[in-house]
C-alpha cells in the first residue's frame, strides 16, 4: 500500500492479535511508531492485548506509556483493556488504580475488573464489586454474569452461589452452554454436587466442555463411580471426548481409588480417541498409581514418558512418597522437583513434613534453613466459614473473633464428647520436635476446629456447616470432623486445596482414601 491510514495499521496489528502472531504484531506496530503515525484507540488495545495474552508486562507499561503520550488516558475502550491487562499479569492493584481514575466505568471495564479481582485470587473484592455495579443501575449482561459465576467458584461460598442462582432465574437468563456450565463449576466448589447436576440436567444443550464440567465435579467430590456414568451417558448422546474430559475422568479415577478404571481410560485415550496424554494426563496417572501405593509402577511411568515433565508429576509423585512414607524415594523426587521449582515453598514444607514423620528431625532442620536462605515463608493455613453472608477467617490458634471465648469452650466440650466416643488425637499431624502435651495444644486450636466450632454456635441445629481451607486438611482434623458429625448430627462439608470431604453420621464420601 502506498499509502496506511490508521485503519489499515490497526487492521494489520489486530490479525496478527487474533492469529496469535505476537511477534509480528509488535513489530507492525514498531514500525508504526516510527513512520511518525500516531497510535489511535483502535491499534492501541490490540497491542495491549498481545502485552496481556503474553504476561508481557514491559512492554505493557511501555504502550502504557505511550497511550499517556497520546492522550489517550481517559479513553474507555483503552483504559478497559489496560485494567484487563495488568489485572491478567497479576498487577491487581496497578488495574485497581487505573479502574478508579476512569471517568466513566461502564459495563464492559466493570466486568473486566470483577474478572481481574477473581483472576487474581481476590473474589471476595470482585463480589463487591458486583454489588456495586447493581447499585450504579447497571443490569448485568451474559458475560458479566459468567464472570460473577466463576468468582463466586472461587470463593467457595454457598450462600452468595444461590444468590447468584436467584439473580439468573429473575433476570430469566437461559442456561446456555457457557452460563450452564459456569454454574456446574459454581455449585461443585461451593460443596453441592447435586445443585450442580440439577444445573445439568435443565440445559437444554450441552457440549464436551458442559459434559467434562459435571464429570470434573463428580471427581473434586471423590464420586468416581458417578463421573464414569456420566462418561457413558456423554459417549451415549453422541458427544466425543477431548483432552479436557480425560482429564477430569482421570482426577476422579485418582480421588475414588479407581485404579483398573484409570488405567483402561489411559489406554482408550490415543488407541479408540486419538487423544495424545499430555503432562496433565501423566500427572492424573501418577497420583492415581502413587496413591494407591503403586510407587515403583509410577515411576517407571514418569521415566518412560514422551512428553516434557514439569514440577505438577513430580509433585504428585512427591505427595504419595508422603502418603505411603517412602522417604528414599521422596528425596528423589524433591531433587528433581527443586531443580524445576526452586522458589516454591510448597515444594521444601513437603518434603520437610516426609522428614518430620519419619523422625528425620536434622533433615527437618536443614530443609527450614535452606528455607529462610532463600528467603522462603510457609504459606500460613487458614480456614474460612461463611455466616448471613459474612464471611470469617481462622488461623491456628486464632484469638481475634469477637466470640473466641464460647469458640474454644465449644472445642473443650467437643473434646470431652469425642474421648468418651474413642477419638485419640493423632499427633503424628504436628510435624514439630516438641513433647506429646505441646502436640496436643497444637492439634487443639487447627483452623479447621475452631471455625467448625463457631459454625456449631452460630447457627441452628441441623444446619450443614461448610467450611473451606487453603492447604491440604490433616489426618487428625480429618478424623474430628467425623467423630463431630457423628455426636452433632451435623452434616459438615470441606473443601481442602485437593478436594471436597463430606462427613455425615462418622463418615467422610472419601471413604478415608485421600
Amino acid at each position: 500500500m502506498e499509502e496506511r491510514d490508521p485503519v489499515s495499521w490497526s487492521v494489520m496489528i489486530g490479525g496478527f492479535v487474533k492469529n496469535g502472531d505476537y511477534e509480528r504484531c509488535f513489530q507492525t506496530f514498531r514500525e508504526l511508531i516510527r513512520g511518525g503515525s500516531k497510535p489511535d484507540n483502535f491499534s492501541l488495545p490490540f497491542v495491549i492485548k498481545a502485552c496481556r495474552d503474553t504476561m508481557g508486562l514491559i512492554m505493557g507499561r511501555l504502550i502504557h506509556s505511550t497511550v499517556l503520550k497520546n492522550g489517550l488516558h481517559l479513553d474507555n475502550f483503552v483504559c478497559s483493556t489496560l485494567v484487563d491487562m495488568y489485572a491478567k499479569c497479576g498487577m491487581i492493584d496497578n488495574a485497581k488504580q487505573l479502574f478508579d481514575r476512569m471517568p466513566k466505568k461502564d459495563l464492559v471495564t466493570r466486568t473486566v475488573m470483577i474478572a481481574g479481582y477473581a483472576e487474581c485470587g481476590k473474589p471476595n473484592e470482585s463480589w463487591v464489586l458486583f454489588d456495586q455495579m447493581r447499585r450504579d443501575g447497571f443490569v448485568p449482561d451474559k458475560v458479566a454474569m459468567v464472570t460473577i459465576v466463576n468468582a463466586c467458584a472461587k470463593l467457595g461460598a454457598m450462600n452468595k452461589a444461590r444468590l447468584v442462582h436467584d439473580y439468573v432465574c429473575a433476570r430469566r437468563y437461559s442456561l446456555d452452554v457457557e452460563l450452564g456450565t459456569a454454574m456446574i463449576d459454581m455449585y461443585a466448589k461451593c460443596g453441592s454436587i447435586d445443585s450442580s447436576r440439577e444445573i445439568f440436567d435443565r440445559m437444554e444443550q450441552k457440549n464436551v466442555i458442559s459434559w467434562s464440567a459435571m464429570i470434573g465435579a463428580y471427581g473434586y467430590h471423590g464420586q468416581g463411580r458417578e463421573a464414569l456414568e456420566l462418561f457413558h451417558m456423554m459417549l451415549n448422546s453422541g458427544i466425543i471426548p477431548n483432552r479436557i474430559t480425560f482429564i477430569s475422568l482421570l482426577y476422579a479415577c485418582s480421588h475414588a481409588g479407581l485404579v483398573d478404571d484409570g488405567l483402561q481410560l489411559f489406554s482408550l485415550m490415543s488407541d479408540v480417541y486419538g487423544v495424545r496424554p499430555d503432562v496433565k494426563h501423566y500427572t492424573c496417572m501418577v497420583d492415581l498409581l502413587g496413591r494407591a501405593g503403586r510407587l515403583d509402577q509410577a515411576l517407571r511411568l514418569i521415566e518412560n514418558m514422551e512428553v516434557e515433565k514439569d514440577e505438577g508429576i513430580w509433585c504428585a509423585f512427591l505427595g504419595a512418597c508422603r502418603i505411603h512414607k517412602q522417604v528414599d524415594l521422596a528425596e528423589k523426587a524433591a531433587k528433581l522437583l527443586l531443580s524445576l521449582q526452586t522458589q516454591n515453598p510448597g515444594h521444601y514444607i513437603l518434603l520437610s513434613n516426609i522428614y518430620a514423620n519419619a523422625g528425620r528431625w536434622k533433615d527437618v532442620a536443614k530443609i527450614r534453613n535452606l528455607m529462610t536462605k532463600r528467603r522462603l515463608k510457609k504459606i500460613p493455613g487458614y480456614t474460612w466459614i461463611e455466616l448471613d453472608n459474612i464471611i470469617y477467617r481462622f488461623g491456628a490458634g486464632d484469638n481475634s473473633h469477637l466470640r473466641s471465648k464460647e469458640i474454644y469452650e465449644m472445642l473443650k466440650s467437643l473434646s470431652q464428647k469425642l474421648e468418651s466416643a474413642g477419638y485419640v488425637p493423632d499427633t503424628n499431624s504436628v510435624l514439630h520436635d516438641v513433647d506429646e502435651e505441646v502436640k496436643l495444644g497444637i492439634l487443639h486450636a487447627h483452623s479447621e476446629k475452631l471455625a467448625i466450632a463457631f459454625g456449631l454456635i452460630a447457627t441452628p441445629d441441623g444446619i450443614p456447616i461448610r467450611i473451606t481451607k487453603n492447604l491440604r486438611v490433616c489426618g487428625d482434623c480429618h478424623s474430628f470432623c467425623k467423630l463431630v458429625s457423628e455426636i452433632t448430627q451435623r452434616d459438615i462439608i470441606v473443601r481442602d486445596a485437593n478436594r471436597f470431604h463430606h462427613f455425615k453420621e462418622g463418615i467422610c464420601s472419601c471413604g478415608d482414601y485421600w
